[in-house]
């Protein structure tokens, strides 16, 4: 069964498609599912809307790493980094980190 949350952040979604917090919580939710694609689009979208939304970088990477995607991963990681770095949110800067290290 699809996760609940999915399509009352769908209609949100389609109400002002510029919500990074409803694109972030819709990926969070597919994570959940294990719907890694559809996690990665989400969350891709996140992005997009809002680039300094460093949590989102962390789930994209997470989500990367389960398709297998190790390349796409380590860059997001990076990218990851240098925001959360700019934002001061050291403690997503530390998963980031650990989560690039661990495909060494």
């Amino acid at each position: 069964m699809a996760n609940p949350r999915i399509e009352p952040l769908k209609k949100v979604l389609a109400i002002d498609p510029n919500d990074e917090v409803a694109w972030f919580g819709l990926g969070k939710a597919y994570m959940e599912d294990q719907n890694w694609d559809e996690a990665v689009k989400a969350l891709e979208r996140c992005l997009k809307v809002k680039p300094t939304y460093s949590a989102a970088y962390y789930a994209l990477a997470q989500s990367l790493a389960k398709l297998g995607r190790i390349e796409d991963c380590r860059s997001i990681c990076d990218q990851g980094i240098e925001v959360s770095t700019a934002n001061g949110e050291a403690m997503v800067t530390k998963n980031l980190t650990l989560l690039k290290e661990s495909f060494r």
